[in-house]
């Protein structure tokens, strides 16, 4: 018998003389043999209606999104160590001179994501580059102050 997940074996289904027996489920092959061995009827049905498409094999393949084919290991993308240079300037400036910890508390972060996103060891992440970029009103892609540039027309 194959071990297949779209099939279900019952043991003792349909016996007609005296009480009935219950119907039963086996889950496993040793059940299965066990049940074999004892004598009593063993009948294996096929399931058809399953409730998850996505779980039938010949479907998976269309779910899924396509892999890179090439050996190639992609670096992952850190922080501009010039970003994190100009993050720790400008929070050493009067107006904005506050620590990692209350930096990270107005951004609703960690002191710990502040202080690798200044040392730029940190994973690229725009959210919160952006939070602190708009506490500072520093540019998130370059690091330059906004407030010294001339207001747009």
């Amino acid at each position: 018998m194959s071990d297949d997940w779209d099939t279900v074996t019952k043991i003792g289904s349909k016996v007609t003389a005296g009480a009935s027996q219950r119907e039963t489920v086996v889950r496993g092959k040793a059940a299965l043999n066990a049940a074999q061995r004892s004598g009593t009827i063993v009948g294996t049905e096929k399931k058809f209606a399953t409730g998850n498409p996505a779980s039938k094999s010949g479907v998976e393949g269309q779910r899924l999104t396509k892999v890179d084919r090439s050996d190639d290991i992609v670096p992952v993308q850190k922080v501009n160590p010039e970003i994190g240079k100009a993050i720790t300037q400008r929070r050493a400036q009067e107006p904005y001179k506050m620590t990692q910890a209350e930096l990270a508390k107005k951004v609703n972060a960690q002191a710990n994501d502040i202080k690798t996103l200044e040392s730029g060891q940190a994973i690229k992440n725009q959210a919160l580059l952006n939070k602190v970029a708009r506490v500072l009103k520093i540019s998130p892609k370059t690091g330059k102050p906004l407030d010294d540039e001339p207001a747009k027309k």
